[in-house]
């Protein structure tokens, strides 16, 4: 059987990614060899509809089942029309999560464990009340930042333009399920890469400027 699970990185020991439709990597892997192969996202960056996209990305290389972290409605609608079964709040590598799933001990579901704009880094519907603050925060420099907390309510994010930026989570009567702190670590670590990318990237324009 093809499982694919949503990577942040390219082999089987990569740390899955908690966003599904906004995963860096995913891995096909076939059950019966453990033979493997990852592709990347190319739905990584969508404004929009990155949960659908990615369903019908891996629907389309055979996949019969999904494992990641978290996956909002839209993705777990897709995937289903397309009979591929999905198994969320999973973290740790690849590899012990599909070990997991040939022993029997994950359990696939036909609900989503957080809301449509799970991954897009801040706004209204994006966290429920209990699950922790991880977002784009603008900052009074002008610029924008990640920010995480695991706890209730908002968090802050260090702006590019030098400020602090604040956000604040809604709660909402219908929450979804917590995220870990390990999968929004995890999450938080690629922006940071991003982040410096861009720093070095604004540093490199500066001095040619200069």
């Amino acid at each position: 059987m093809k499982v694919v699970v949503s990577s942040t990185g390219k082999n089987l020991d990569s740390e899955i990614d908690p966003r599904f439709g906004r995963c860096a990597y995913f891995i096909m892997v076939d059950t019966d060899t453990m033979a493997y192969e990852s592709f990347d996202n190319g739905n990584l960056a969508l404004g929009g509809g990155a949960g659908i996209q990615s369903a019908q990305l891996v629907a389309s290389k055979g996949a019969r089942v999904a494992i990641t972290g978290n996956c909002g409605p839209n993705a777990v609608r897709t995937l289903a029309a397309a009979g591929v079964e999905v198994i969320v709040g999973q973290s740790g590598s690849v590899r012990r999560a599909v070990e997991a799933f040939k022993a029997g001990r994950l359990k696939t579901t036909t609900e989503p464990n957080v809301s449509d704009h799970y991954g897009m880094g801040g706004g209204a519907g994006q966290r429920s009340a209990s699950a922790p603050s991880l977002g784009m925060g603008m900052g009074r420099g002008g610029g924008m930042g990640g920010g995480m907390g695991c706890r209730r309510g908002g968090g802050q994010g260090m702006g590019r333009g030098g400020g602090m930026g604040a956000y604040a989570t809604p709660t909402s009567s219908n929450a979804f399920a917590s995220v870990s702190c390990d999968q929004e670590v995890a999450s938080l670590k690629n922006q940071i890469g991003d982040l410096q990318a861009q720093i070095a990237d604004l540093r490199s324009r500066l001095k040619d400027s200069g």
